[in-house]
């Protein structure tokens, strides 16, 4: 009897071995995201560690993500719009008109529900720009403004200890680089949004933020004289030589390299590339561009504000799960894009900040003493609005109109 009860303990522990062995591990839920954080994105290094922290803390759930190249995904993700089951369950998203209009084709869920529980991280007015009717439809991640980033070694070279702080200056400044035999800008004029970063400004300095605001939001007419100015005064750069006449083929990440290696003196772009010219060498600074209407304009008025964000796809199958998930990564993603100097912080730092790179920090000082911001005009206007307004600045680099042919021809074909 013990022989034939050791034999059945022994059948029996065999079976219990085979049923577990032949047991399949519980499958992960997938979670897709799409973002621009490519290879050379300076927020690539956020993303993979933001998204490596959450899989950590949900072992559980997969997130497959995949990164596109800023200019193909825009048509990429606008495309994805007019067919929402093709959108993936969380995506990156500018905020302004470009976000309201897949809030208004209900392609983006509403998150009020999913954003209580973080609420005491993340102020209310960061959503003001992914906010419409009243209710949130994105996390945001970071803010960011247009930045003027200056080498100094190179401005040594000409007599400058400073950035110039007067449009004056900057053309005296300009003229002594030009003579010396250094380019002043580099601007990529494959990417018609990098040349906006360079006539908003003087726009925005020549018309005041609010006048351009409102002209952005529709209410009021392109037909604006302060706007043909600045775009005569922006063409008179580029015929003076202060452009890299190179730039006109090269794409953003080309231009940049050429200024961080000291191809160009100046270089003007997001402040989310404050982190890789900190860490470039300690002779780099940033300040913004000068006044050039003092009667309607003051220094302390910036072109950018809270921008970059996550939404979720309103046809998601796991839709409270994905809201859940971009609330987590979007924090993260925060916390560590602002300890890399790739953007400042939308969500209230609950950790220790003191190694904030010095870039990071003059460009909080500036953003803390704004006097007004104006969003980034290709996300202020939606989609179709916004595509026309990027071919006229196209033209614009590219000399084939003038200041009269830009606000004449936007008032005609937006308003």
């Amino acid at each position: 009897m013990k022989k034939i009860l050791a034999i059945m303990l022994v059948l029996s522990m065999a079976l219990g071995l085979a049923a577990c062995g032949g047991q399949k591990a519980p499958e992960k839920t997938k979670l897709t995201l799409w973002c621009i954080a490519t290879e050379s994105d300076a927020n690539r290094p956020a993303y993979e560690q933001a998204i490596k922290a959450y899989q950590e803390k949900h072992p559980d759930i997969e997130i497959e993500w995949s990164a596109f190249e800023n200019e193909s995904y825009k048509p990429k993700l606008k495309a994805a719009m007019s067919d929402p089951d093709s959108l993936p369950d969380i995506f990156f998203t500018w905020s302004g008109a470009f976000l309201g209009d897949f809030a208004a084709a209900d392609a983006a869920l509403c998150l009020d529900e999913y954003y209580k529980p973080y609420a005491s991280q993340l102020p209310e007015v960061m959503l003001q720009n992914s906010t419409y009717d009243g209710k949130h439809y994105a996390v945001p991640l970071t803010m960011n403004i247009v930045t003027l980033f200056a080498n100094m070694n190179l401005l040594g070279q000409v007599g400058w200890d400073h950035v110039p702080e007067t449009y004056e200056d900057l053309t005296a400044c300009c003229d002594a680089l030009v003579a010396a035999g250094i380019i002043p800008f580099g601007c990529a004029g494959k990417e018609t949004w990098c040349v906006t970063e360079y006539l908003e400004p003087i726009i925005e300095k020549t018309i005041g933020y609010e006048q351009m605001n409102e002209i952005f939001a529709g209410r009021a007419t392109w037909n604006e004289k302060g706007i043909e100015d600045s775009v005569a005064v922006f063409q008179e750069m580029i015929n003076k030589g202060y452009f890299d006449p190179a730039g006109a083929g090269l794409g953003n990440d080309e231009v940049k390299a050429k200024f961080i290696s000291g191809g160009t003196a100046f270089y003007q772009n997001g402040s989310w590339n404050c982190g890789e010219v900190n860490d470039a060498g300690d002779y780099f600074q940033v300040a913004l561009f000068p006044v050039m209407d003092a009667s309607r304009a003051t220094y302390g008025q910036v072109i950018g504000g809270p921008n970059d964000a996550l939404a979720v796809s309103s046809h998601s199958k796991n839709k409270e799960l994905a809201a859940q998930a971009a609330f987590e990564l979007g924090r993260d993603i925060c916390h560590y894009g602002y300890l890399a100097g790739s953007g400042l912080p939308a969500w209230t730092p609950d950790y220790d900040t003191k190694d904030v790179k010095p870039l990071v920090a003059a460009v909080a000082e500036m953003v803390k003493n704004s006097e007004g911001m104006v969003l980034f005009g290709d996300n202020a206007m939606s989609g179709d609005p916004a595509n026309i307004y990027l071919d006229y600045v196209s033209k614009v680099y590219g000399g084939e109109i003038d200041g009269a042919g830009f606000v004449a021809g936007l008032a005609k074909d937006l308003q």
